[in-house]
């Protein structure tokens, strides 16, 4: 993609201190948007994750890659705030083109396959106010601003098609129920923005190497695959760029209308733009689980990345 490409563009990514966010959020840069990122974690404050990323280095990585980044601490559960973030960008900006709701939060609160009499209730229902709740009033705030201009996007980031996820139970009941709701908010979306000029769509990684997957597999973006030891079908992962590269290729698309109301993986998107991930490949995380992984065959990424 040209680096102009979003030059003059306006994006607005919520939930960009680490993992999907952070990339989107670089990639947008790297096309010439101006992007605002926000996030619980600052140099000065942490969330309850209590990691190392903050949202001023996702702002720095994003000027870095030849856009403006511009960061904004912000707890998109307080509306007073996200009011105050979208009047900030107006008062700054004067538009917004892309809205990325990607705030989610709930790496550390859902319980894996533990059914709901015996999942933690107070975890469980933090984890849908985070990864639901935030994006509703994220849209509400926002949306008034990104549909000044024709042509807006609204990216409702989430884990898992709509195909595969109506047919898979995906990991607890509530991380199941907030996968699904993100999608069904696309989707409503779609409905009230199609008429009035702009784009809502859902948006899947495939497996990503965030910086906690990593982490989880004690391995690093340089050694990623010594990973395949313990998980040999970990060798379908994508970088956070990947679906980053997928947000900015449907940010330049002047068709990008022909996908409103759907759910869309990185890998799809791949072969309908061209792009590829970091290492030339080109991922198809979602094909792959379903022909290969749950069909219980040995890993094998031939003919999939």
């Amino acid at each position: 993609m040209a680096a102009a490409a979003l030059d003059g563009r306006v994006a607005l990514v919520a939930g960009a201190t680490r993992g999907a966010g952070r990339g989107i959020a670089v990639e947008l840069g790297a096309a010439g948007a101006t992007v605002y990122v926000t996030g619980r974690t600052t140099r000065e404050a942490r969330s309850e994750y209590g990691r190392p990323e903050t949202i001023e280095e996702t702002a720095e990585l994003v000027t870095a890659a030849g856009g403006r980044g511009i960061a904004v601490p912000t707890d998109h559960l307080v509306p007073e705030q996200v009011r105050a973030l979208v009047e900030r960008i107006d008062a700054e900006q004067g538009r917004l083109d892309v809205l990325v709701n990607d705030v989610w939060g709930g790496e550390y609160l859902f319980e894996w396959e533990a059914p709901v009499w015996e999942h933690d209730l107070d975890k469980g229902l933090r984890l849908l106010r985070l990864a639901v709740e935030t994006h509703a009033v994220t849209s509400h705030h926002a949306l008034p601003l990104l549909l000044r201009h024709p042509g807006g996007l609204v990216v409702e980031v989430t884990d898992g098609t709509a195909e595969y996820n109506a047919e898979n139970y995906r990991v607890s009941f509530f991380y199941d129920l907030a996968k699904a709701s993100v999608l069904r908010m696309a989707f409503a979306l779609s409905h009230e923005l199609g008429p009035r000029g702009a784009t809502a769509l859902a948006l899947t990684p495939g497996w990503m190497r965030s910086e906690i997957m990593l982490d989880h597999f004690e391995v690093t973006e340089e050694n990623w695959r010594d990973a395949l030891v313990k998980e040999p079908h970990f060798a379908i992962s994508e970088t956070p760029s990947f679906v980053g590269r997928a947000v900015a290729a449907l940010a330049a698309d002047p068709e990008v209308s022909r996908w409103n109301g759907q759910s869309l993986s990185s890998g799809g998107l791949a072969r309908e733009y061209g792009f590829t991930d970091r290492d030339g490949s080109r991922p198809d995380a979602w094909r792959y689980v379903v022909e290969v992984q749950d069909a219980g065959r040995e890993a094998d990424v031939t003919g999939y990345r």
